[in-house]
């Protein structure tokens, strides 16, 4: 029985819930957001924003814990990727660091990039200096995932959206309503514009 346990368990063992929440964290950090399963999101929220209260504090101790509960590797190697499209490397939350601060070897191994925990403690946590709480929001998507077709959500950091759309985009109904709008004003200007002669034929 699982009486006064706290957290969904997913299916999975311990080692493999664990790593998997570390995973999903560190990709919400480095992309500002995620594509996931509405059950995943709702089981990493809470650990990803513990994570950024710890960030805060700034210490060798919040430090050392991030170390211990994230595993500080590095991040933003896709920046220097040419196969990734220009588009993706705009990020709405920090400033995504250049290609030539991104290093590889002769073998193609990644060489020189920034590390996790200090991508968080540096630009993420400042991001939320003055907010309680809160950090992430969890917006439903109009599509299924394939195979078991269960919903997908987007989980990602609040703050500087781009509008009530996830892709900062305007919603189908907005769209509607203002072509309606440009309709009638065609009309209200056509109608008045051209007013009818009289007849004098009679």
């Amino acid at each position: 029985m699982r009486h006064r346990v706290a957290g969904k368990q997913l299916c999975l063992e311990s080692d493999h819930r664990r790593a998997m929440l570390r995973n999903l964290a560190a990709g919400l950090f480095e992309h500002g957001e995620i594509v996931t399963t509405l059950t995943k999101a709702k089981a990493v929220k809470p650990y990803v924003e513990r994570l950024i209260t710890i960030a805060r504090h700034r210490t060798l101790a919040s430090r050392r814990l991030l170390t211990s509960r994230l595993t500080d590797r590095a991040v933003f190697a896709w920046v220097a990727d040419p196969k990734v499209k220009e588009a993706r490397k705009q990020s709405p939350y920090w400033t995504v660091p250049a290609a030539s601060e991104i290093e590889f070897n002769r073998f193609g191994e990644l060489r020189k990039a920034p590390r996790l925990v200090h991508h968080l403690m540096t630009r993420v946590a400042p991001l939320f200096a003055d907010r309680p709480g809160g950090y992430t929001r969890i917006v439903k998507l109009d599509r299924r995932r394939l195979g078991d077709a269960t919903n997908l959500v987007v989980l990602q950091l609040v703050g500087r959206e781009g509008g009530s759309q996830v892709s900062g985009g305007t919603s189908g109904r907005r769209g509607t309503a203002d072509r309606r709008t440009a309709f009638a004003a065609q009309i209200r200007k056509e109608s008045t514009k051209a007013p009818a002669a009289p007849d004098t034929t009679a």
